[in-house]
């Protein structure tokens, strides 16, 4: 009687990659070498890559080092791990570093500069080749000076006034642009802005994003609508709606900065009693997991987050194997997400 058959699985190797491109295997080993990539015809080493990451194959990072004396490492600094925003940006970082024969580090700041500098601190001890950075503020001393230190930096979701480095966001001047055209369209007339933190790119553009779209609109931007939030938070945008509420200020729908600032719209309402989206409509903006199963669904603007880790990694590989490439940024375009928390205004 002869025992279970034991099938084992074996990990993709090069030469299956090369079969599967059809190439050589000395010409698809070049092509996943950042290193030596350049060799390689852009279109065939592109047909590499997408094969490798077609059939999971991961090149051996411990060889390669030994080799060629560089790490095959990227840090990837957050500035909030619990924000639902950044997991599926992640995921798409490393799934274009992988087929290319990196690694990630993650570290997670707490919007805190001291922890920030020490973190990436202990990536530079690490040897990472580069930084993807989620982190940036208008006015950022740490990213200055990495930058005139020479270090490999890529931005994401955020920019810093006067530095050029690569960038991947969003476009919030069309994605606030939608979510005012929705509520105008509705009947809204006296629409709020819960703003994020005006010392972020992102607060900026969207707060200077509603302003426009209003008066695009000709409709009143009165300056008392607009609250801004400390933090991009569910807490600070509770606190920003209940100082509008607590004003007296007229109005019947709200564009808020971020999903978490949305989200705090809706603590409020519960508290006041407030019926959305009879008495309030609320727009988020990102497009959270989850949002669908709020009462009622929030309506709001997504932003392709997986695509801008994507992009973001190919940019570095793009900056690490081009030292002198000029910086370029990537602007991805967002969606309006229609569900249950707009509706008309009562005076409709």
């Amino acid at each position: 009687m002869t025992g279970p058959r034991i099938v084992r699985m074996t990990a993709p190797t090069l030469r299956d990659v090369a079969q599967l491109a059809g190439v050589h295997p000395a010409t698809a080993s070049r092509a996943l070498n950042p290193q030596t990539r350049p060799l390689v015809n852009a279109d065939t080493a592109r047909k590499v890559l997408r094969a490798a990451e077609s059939i999971g194959y991961q090149p051996n990072p411990i060889a390669r080092s030994l080799k060629t004396a560089r790490s095959s490492t990227v840090g990837l600094v957050i500035p909030d791990l619990t924000n639902p925003l950044f997991p599926p940006i992640v995921r798409g970082i490393e799934d274009v570093l992988t087929p290319a024969g990196y690694n990630a580090w993650i570290v997670n700041t707490d919007n805190d500069p001291d922890r920030e500098e020490t973190q990436v601190e202990s990536l530079r001890s690490r040897q990472v080749e580069g930084l993807i950075v989620a982190t940036a503020k208008r006015e950022h001393p740490l990213l200055v000076r990495l930058h005139r230190q020479g270090i490999k930096m890529v931005l994401v979701n955020r920019r810093v006034d006067g530095l050029e480095l690569p960038s991947v966001t969003a476009d919030d001047d069309a994605g606030v642009a939608l979510a005012v055209s929705h509520l105008a369209a509705l009947g809204h007339t006296r629409i709020a802005h819960l703003a994020g933190p005006q010392d972020t790119s992102t607060g900026v553009s969207r707060a200077r994003a509603f302003r426009h779209a209003m008066h695009d609109h000709r409709l009143a931007d009165d300056p008392a609508l607009t609250v801004e939030c400390g933090y991009w938070s569910e807490t600070a945008g509770a606190a920003a709606l209940r100082s509008l509420l607590d004003s007296g200020a007229s109005f019947t729908a709200v564009v808020a900065g971020n999903d978490l600032i949305a989200l705090g719209c809706y603590d409020v309402f519960a508290e006041r009693g407030i019926a959305c989206p009879e008495e309030m409509s609320v727009v988020g903006f990102n497009e959270m997991p989850f949002l669908d199963k709020m009462r009622p669904p929030l309506t709001t603007v997504a932003i392709p987050h997986y695509e801008i880790g994507g992009e973001a990694a190919r940019l570095l590989l793009d900056t690490l194997d081009e030292p002198e490439r000029h910086p370029r940024s990537v602007l991805l375009a967002p969606s309006l997400v229609v569900r249950a928390s707009t509706g008309p205004p009562r005076s409709a």
